[in-house]
């Protein structure tokens, strides 16, 4: 069970955090900013694109290369494809895995590589076979990793990934917060420049300040009543969160909060977007996983047993109120199943601005819920 304790101490919370998460959440607005200026002076608003390309790939390994890739699938989607170059391999070690383009690629497309790693072979093949074809190749890498020195060059356009003054190449994490900041900036960086999305610098700035403030209000001084991020934590100790989503921002902010919460809490978590999230997670809502789920008898001892899951509905919008909503619907479903909902909707602002708040607050929430995990109650 969470010790909700631990969440109004900053010191507990400060001697837990030995990955240093809390910080790495903290400077998710300054990770932008210094991304940005990698991008600059790599060269991307020097670029002169001949139109726009036909497909973007992207490739990565790790959760926050996942996640860029489901970002920019939902941003700039509708500019033109977007595909996710999945890896394969015998293990998710970065010597095993293996990338391929698909058989159409040309020099019409381009080939965005993002990791947190840069020693994957595998990566440095797909940017040689891109080369081979014609495609583009930007590659957001650590600085002087292998990945890099491959692509620099005659193959392609290399940014430095931005990394905290306090971190080394050997501490980089791929599902800490600030490192998803790294990949995705110079890329959306790039994107604005061919014309596929809107992200000039006064949008990156308004993004990184929105980071800033949404830091403010989630982090360890400030108490859990007003804490959006310790409450949602709170809300979710002993709980399976089926994380429902509308707007194109809030699906990709979801799948990475579900995925944040396996890799850095060990949580199961299920992500799906409205309507579909009704019919798909009904039954869980019916079955044992109800709120108003109860075994058999009501007065039995339940002290030295392990506390059962239950559901609980995390609602991220990113729609304007007013407009068409299956939100009612939803409510409706989990108050009907005795189901407790949580509910986060961002303050106004563009659809970046929109995307980060609801990826600050939840990898806040995540974040306390890994170090309430490895705290040893004294």
């Amino acid at each position: 069970m969470l010790d909700e304790s631990l969440l109004d101490e900053p010191e507990a919370l400060a001697r837990a955090d030995r990955r240093g998460l809390l910080r790495g959440a903290a400077e998710a607005g300054a990770r932008l900013r210094t991304a940005a200026r990698h991008a600059a002076e790599a060269g991307i608003a020097e670029l002169t694109p001949e139109g726009r390309p036909r497909a973007v790939l992207l490739a990565g390994s790790g959760t926050a290369a996942t996640g860029v890739a489901d970002l920019i699938g939902a941003l700039a989607g509708a500019s033109a494809p977007v595909t996710r170059l999945h890896p394969t391999g015998v293990a998710p070690a970065a010597g095993a895995l293996r990338w391929a383009l698909p058989g159409w690629a040309g020099s019409v497309d381009l080939l965005l590589v993002a990791t947190t790693d840069g020693s994957e072979p595998g990566l440095a093949l797909l940017a040689e076979q891109a080369y081979r074809r014609g495609c583009n190749v930007v590659a957001v890498a650590p600085e002087r990793s292998p990945l890099s020195e491959a692509v620099d060059g005659a193959h392609g356009l290399v940014v430095p990934m931005a990394t905290a003054p306090h971190e080394t190449y050997e501490e980089i994490q791929t599902a800490s917060p600030g490192e998803l900041w790294a990949l995705f900036t110079p890329l959306l960086v790039l994107l604005d420049r061919v014309g596929l999305l809107e992200a000039p610098p006064e949008t990156l700035a308004k993004v990184a300040d929105r980071l800033d403030r949404t830091a403010e209000r989630c982090g360890p001084a400030i108490a859990t009543y007003s804490n959006p991020a310790k409450t949602l934590a709170a809300e979710l100790a002993d709980s399976l969160p089926l994380i429902w989503t509308e707007g194109a921002g809030a699906a990709p902010a979801g799948r990475r909060f579900a995925a944040v919460l396996a890799e850095l809490a060990g949580r199961p978590a299920l992500a799906a977007e409205l309507p579909e999230a009704l019919p798909a997670h009904g039954v869980l809502l019916a079955g044992d996983f109800a709120g108003g789920a109860d075994p058999e008898d009501f007065f039995r001892d339940r002290v030295e047993e392990q506390q059962a899951l239950r559901a609980r509905v995390v609602l991220l919008r990113d729609r304007p109120v007013g407009g068409l909503s299956a939100a009612p619907a939803a409510r409706e479903l989990a108050l009907s199943h005795d189901t407790a909902i949580s509910e986060l909707e961002p303050e106004e602002g563009t659809d970046l601005e929109s995307i980060a708040e609801l990826l600050a607050v939840t990898d806040f929430a995540a974040v306390y819920l890994a170090l309430a995990a490895s705290h040893t109650p004294k």
